[in-house]
Parts: structure tokens; C-alpha cells; sequence
């Protein structure tokens, strides 16, 4: 791949990624070579890349949609990240030197911190959420594993998780984080697991409420293919 295409692969991933492309947005190369600074070449290889990550989709007509995911496709992705991550908190509870615990702990502060008003500050609960979770991650010492993950981790579908918690979500996650602490500190790698479970699958259901019954998506799945 070029310079200037992946150039244009992350800027426009980096778009994606951020959520300010809703899903199902048809999306045309000249506004993409707009958001990348970039001609109208480079746009077309870094485009073949998200579509075999999954974050663009191109309908039967070739036109360009943002990925909008199906709840089985969700209900998928968080099924994997739970048996993945799972996994490297498992490997992690083995790993995790004190020093690196009390690390964690200071990174469930900021978290803490960003949602102590009532108008909490998901930016920054985001940001605080994705350095514990990859500090976990880093701990487990697998690269394959941390490769497998990022994908899941940076999905657009679990930036939105976030934005749709009530506080009480939050907070709940910040008390998931206390407990996943406490079991690195025990060096418990099942009690780590069984958390780390919960947490995951919590999540997905919070999602899931804004989505409505299974199945409610699937003719608009079925038009957007036929677009």
C-alpha cells in the first residue's frame, strides 16, 4: 500500500471509527478524498481495506454505505470480544505485576472522575474505559491475541455502547472495573474471567435495549443490500 493510501486509510477508518459517519450513511470517493486529503486513487485501495474490515459495505449497485450492522452481527461481535478478552483477563490475573494493579486502579479513577457529575463526561470516560481495558490486554502478553481484539475493541458499534448508557451504566461499568482490580490483586485468574463475562455481556444487553426486538432490523438490512 502507498503512502498516500494509507494515508487515506487511517483518516478515513479514524472518521469511521469516531462516529461521525452514521451507519447505513451512503458515502461517495469524492467526499472521502475530501476527509483524507487525498486524491481519488488512494481513496479507492484504502476503501477495499474497510470493506474487508467490515466497516464499509458496497451494495449490489457498487455504492458505498457505512457498515450498519444487523443485532445477530452485534450480538456476534460481542460474543467474540467476551471469549477474547475473556481470555486475556485469565492471562492477565497471572501477569499482573502490584505496581501494574495499582496502575489500573488509577486508570478506573479518571474513569470514576469523568462520571462524578450528573452530566457526565463520556469523552473521557471513553478514553479512560479503552486504557484499562488495553492495559489488560498489553498484560495478557499475546500479540496475536491483542491484534485479534483491536478490531472488536475499536468498532464503532461499542463507541456507541457508551453514548447509550444511563449514568447508572456507567457507574455500574466503574464498579465492574473495582472488581476486575480486586481479582488481578488476588491473582484469581477464574474470578478475573467470571467479571470480565458479566461486564462484556452487560454491555452488549445495554446496547441491545436500543436496538428493540431481534430480528426488528432485518428488512432494512435487506434494502440496504439491494441499494
Amino acid at each position: 500500500m502507498s503512502r498516500a493510501s494509507d494515508t487515506a486509510y487511517q483518516a478515513i477508518r479514524a472518521h469511521l471509527i469516531s462516529g461521525a459517519a452514521k451507519a447505513g450513511e451512503q458515502l461517495t470517493e469524492d467526499q472521502l478524498s475530501q476527509i483524507a486529503g487525498v486524491s481519488r486513487t488512494p481513496v479507492r485501495e484504502a476503501v477495499r481495506r474497510l470493506v474487508d474490515e467490515l466497516l464499509l459495505v458496497r451494495s449490489e449497485s457498487k455504492r458505498l454505505f457505512v457498515a450498519d450492522w444487523s443485532r445477530d452481527d452485534i450480538e456476534e461481535m460481542f460474543t467474540l470480544r467476551q471469549m477474547l478478552e475473556c481470555h486475556a483477563a485469565e492471562r492477565a490475573a497471572r501477569r499482573l505485576s502490584r505496581t501494574q494493579v495499582e496502575e489500573l486502579a488509577a486508570v478506573n479513577r479518571r474513569l470514576r472522575d469523568a462520571i462524578a457529575g450528573d452530566a457526565p463526561d463520556v469523552a473521557r470516560f471513553l478514553e479512560a474505559n479503552r486504557a484499562f481495558h488495553e492495559a489488560i490486554i498489553d498484560a495478557a502478553h499475546s500479540p496475536r491475541l491483542g491484534q485479534l481484539l483491536g478490531k472488536l475493541v475499536e468498532a464503532p458499534v461499542v463507541l456507541r455502547t457508551a453514548r447509550n448508557y444511563s449514568l447508572e451504566d456507567l457507574r455500574q461499568s466503574a464498579r465492574d472495573h473495582d472488581e476486575l482490580v480486586a481479582a488481578f490483586a488476588a491473582r484469581d485468574a477464574e474470578w478475573a474471567r467470571a467479571v470480565m463475562g458479566s461486564h462484556l455481556r452487560r454491555a452488549f444487553h445495554t446496547f441491545a435495549r436500543t436496538l428493540g426486538p431481534a430480528g426488528a432490523d432485518a428488512q432494512g438490512q435487506a434494502s440496504q443490500g439491494g441499494a
